[in-house]
């Protein structure tokens, strides 16, 4: 029913530990194996509804990831399926630890675009994500209300130094003024975190027609 996925395979294995005592499903010494660990792209747990499922760094290892899934979801005949991805970003004008649950995944022109090269023509696809789910994951937010939420852009980079604007990279051949300044532009676009996969993320899951946050 719900597919979490984020970066590292030992946090999605922590999250599924937490996901089972959330659920009452945990039981003392409880461990959770990793079903694919037959191959080193990721690794997937299960328990109760929850797939949890890492998927590395960049478009490319997510995009690897969620081509597998989908069809194992698709062959499962799973239906009414939510996938959340959930991991660290770089925040913009927010304070430490906030949480920023996805309006658009935008690149790094600020455009809701995904741009993929297919048999050497480029093509753009979408990266609106569901709107409904967003509302509801800010309820349930505010119900807990533990830490800031707040619905943004979320820019998705090809790059971890120069793409997001990093002056401590082996390359930097901008200034730091150039940087604050690309950062205030994302700002006032509507992007308030940064981070390397949303943007396929966002164009698989509509291409699929799955539920995506």
């Amino acid at each position: 029913q719900f597919v979490c996925v984020g970066g590292s395979p030992s946090r999605m294995k922590a999250f599924t530990t937490y996901i089972a005592e959330e659920l009452g499903l945990a039981s003392p010494g409880c461990d959770y194996p990793n079903i694919c660990v037959g191959t080193d792209r990721y690794a997937m747990y299960k328990v109760g509804p929850v797939l949890s499922v890492s998927h590395g760094m960049g478009i490319p290892s997510i995009s690897i990831m969620l081509h597998e899934l989908i069809k194992l979801l698709y062959h499962a005949k799973c239906s009414n399926v939510t996938i959340i991805r959930i991991g660290t970003s770089g925040g913009i004008g927010l304070e430490p630890g906030s949480v920023v649950i996805t309006k658009q995944s935008v690149d790094a022109t600020f455009k809701p675009q995904f741009e993929q090269v297919i048999l050497g023509k480029t093509v753009t696809r979408s990266t609106d994500l569901d709107e409904q789910l967003a509302k509801e994951l800010m309820e349930c937010s505010k119900e807990i209300n533990e830490f800031n939420t707040v619905i943004g852009n979320t820019m998705c980079t090809l790059d971890f130094y120069e793409g997001q604007g990093r002056l401590d990279g082996a390359i930097c051949l901008y200034t730091e003024e150039e940087k604050l300044q690309y950062l205030k532009e994302a700002y006032d676009s509507g992007v308030r975190n940064i981070e390397m996969e949303s943007s396929v993320f966002a164009a698989m899951c509509n291409l699929s027609g799955v539920k995506g946050k």
